[in-house]
């Protein structure tokens, strides 16, 4: 990535749509859902994604959520989304995401995706997957991450995936609370681990366990700016001020949205720069 030419590096963002396999509208009410929860419309093609961000000079990191196990949708391959980037790789990095479900069988796919297709980080979301982080099927994918020092972003708090829907769409919100990722960051001290999205209701918990450990960092992903919790913007400017990362959830959140609001939200002048791109260059390795 050539970082120094981009003004920021959108650390969360996601592929909606695939061009490689058939359209799939299984589970299509849970996108609907989101889009009434997030106010959000349609949903684009990696490409279409790409051209948004290289036009406004962004960086991003795009994957998938691979819940098949639990939700019964097909996922978007990830190899689809390590070609895009192989063909961006300027602006463009790919995240990869494995049902953890999958166990085994999941770690060899992980240890392919790195070394054949370039992956750069792992993606997990609990709710929708169905695991406790801590769980120990998901070590053997765990593993491989550690082993290659890759990041691993973890949704945390709230999920808007089910938001108003009829049992919440069956989906446990408690799977993703924070507090679970302390036991993976002391048994994986290799692995950088990305908590996502301002952690409702469990802010402090996300804020506690990124200060204890210095292995974990936060996003700031799935929220406007101007709705963050305060505390969370305290430690934002102080203590965790080298461990937070601009992510806007997109195409949920445009990041037109979200740096709009991140300007009013409370954030020093001085913290800004490393928030929005210098935070995201060390944890992605971009130098040396």
């Amino acid at each position: 990535m050539d970082h120094q030419n981009l003004i920021a590096i959108d650390i969360h963002t996601h592929a909606e749509v695939s061009c490689w396999n058939p359209f799939d509208n299984y589970g299509e009410e849970y996108d609907r859902a989101a889009d009434k929860y997030f106010g959000s419309s349609g949903r684009p093609t990696i490409a279409e994604s790409v051209a948004y961000y290289r036009e406004r000079k962004i960086g991003l990191v795009m994957f998938m959520v691979d819940a098949e196990s639990n939700m019964g949708r097909r996922r978007i391959p990830n190899e689809e989304i390590a070609e895009a980037a192989q063909q961006n790789s300027d602006m463009m990095i790919a995240f990869a995401s494995i049902d953890p479900h999958k166990g085994k069988m999941g770690a060899r796919e992980a240890r392919r995706l790195i070394e054949e297709h370039g992956v750069k980080g792992f993606k997990f979301h609990p709710t929708v997957q169905a695991f406790h982080p801590y769980d120990k099927m998901a070590w053997p994918i765990y593993e491989v991450i550690a082993e290659h020092k890759l990041p691993a972003i973890f949704h945390t708090g709230h999920s808007g995936i089910g938001s108003g829907m009829r049992c919440g769409g069956g989906l446990r919100l408690e799977y993703s609370n924070p507090m679970h990722l302390d036991d993976v960051a002391i048994d994986f001290p290799d692995m950088q681990i990305v908590m996502a999205h301002p952690s409702f209701p469990w802010q402090d918990e996300a804020l506690s366990v990124a200060t204890h450990k210095p292995n974990v960092w936060i996003d700031l992903s799935g929220w406007s700016p101007k709705y963050f919790p305060k505390q969370l913007v305290q430690y934002a400017n102080t203590l965790l001020k080298d461990r937070i990362l601009f992510g806007s959830d997109y195409p949920l959140i445009t990041p037109d949205r979200w740096m709009k609001d991140f300007e009013a939200a409370g954030f020093k002048p001085e913290v800004m720069p490393g928030i929005l791109k210098g935070n995201a260059v060390r944890l992605l390795k971009l130098e040396g």
